[in-house]
């Protein structure tokens, strides 16, 4: 089969299109034909080793050779003990743990993939699994008329969150590129933020604030909520996540306000409940590009550029 590979971390200068061996199904496992993998932060994070928790398993070298772990497509065979699949099922889910979606086929374990939802395509479906996850735990606590604020809103999690907290009444404040503004605007946010323009910290304090990309100081975050507010980031430096990790959790324990790192829950049951949402149309998915598996390096440089509206798709 054909697989995108890599040896080392660095650049999209070290992934190359190889013919692989089709791996078998262990125990517990499936082989899925892939009909589509969708792109998230973590591949470009995998791809470069930073920051440094994309090392883990693999400190000098990648633990998995091939990246890509939304996956959506058709059950190709299974392993033993599998019981909720069989060859021909079309199934989709998050395989973080073993990645591997950048190739003609992929392996998964039978707990991280969910049947296909009745008139989701496999496209719509791979960009919600990571994606829909973080969107729905990070607005899960969001209530009618509070204020709430998503800095890094025209990515994946972004768009999701933004519809997830309109639909729970909340008054939404985008944050993103200049290019992303009018996107947002279109998928429900009440105002948006150029963050090349404005600091969202030195604004109107929030009730909630869901930060895809952090890079700030506590203390500034600490000001971007209200008193008994909250600050949730995923995703970010690793020395930013420590500090909230440490002195953001004092900081916020002192002064009335909550402010930590969302530890997103993964498996099927974390992220069906946007699934059904989207082929209930409540949700819109919007999918910025399509590459193929040669074009795979192309995809993670517009993805690493930062200036994906939505999700980025590729289909072997």
């Amino acid at each position: 089969m054909r697989a995108v590979v890599q040896d080392r971390y660095g650049g999209t200068e070290v992934l190359r299109v190889e013919d692989v061996p089709v791996p078998s199904p262990a125990a517990g496992q499936v082989l899925v034909r892939v009909a589509a993998t969708s792109l998230n932060l973590s591949d470009w994070e995998c791809l470069t080793g930073s920051p440094l928790y994309a090392r883990i398993g693999g400190l000098r070298a990648p633990a998995r050779p091939t990246l890509g772990s939304d996956i959506a497509g058709v059950v190709e065979r299974v392993g033993e003990g599998v019981r909720h699949f069989r060859p021909g099922d079309r199934v989709f889910g998050d395989n973080l743990a073993l990645k591997g979606g950048f190739a003609e086929l992929a392996l998964a374990p039978e707990s991280g993939l969910a049947p296909l939802p009745q008139g989701l395509g496999f496209v719509e479906a791979s960009t919600i699994p990571q994606a829909g996850a973080i969107a729905l735990q990070g607005m899960a606590r969001v209530r009618p008329g509070a204020r709430v604020l998503i800095n890094g809103a025209g990515g994946g999690s972004g768009t999701f969150a933004i519809q997830l907290a309109k639909q729970r009444g909340a008054h939404v404040t985008a944050v993103d590129h200049a290019s992303k503004l009018d996107h947002m605007r279109s998928l429900g946010a009440d105002e948006v933020i150029d963050y090349e323009r404005e600091d969202f910290t030195r604004g109107q304090p929030n009730d909630l604030v869901l930060d895809l990309v952090a890079h700030r100081s506590v203390f500034a975050y600490r000001r971007s909520v209200t008193r008994g507010g909250t600050y949730r980031c995923v995703g970010g430096s690793v020395g930013t996540l420590l500090r909230v990790l440490t002195a953001g959790s004092v900081l916020g324990l002192a002064t009335g306000r909550s402010l930590g790192v969302l530890v997103v829950k993964e498996g099927p049951e974390h992220f069906l409940p946007l699934a059904d949402l989207v082929t209930a149309g409540d949700v819109r998915v919007h999918v910025d590009r399509t590459f193929t598996l040669d074009e795979v390096p192309e995809a993670l440089a517009h993805l690493g550029a930062g200036r994906a509206l939505g999700k980025v798709v590729v289909t072997p």
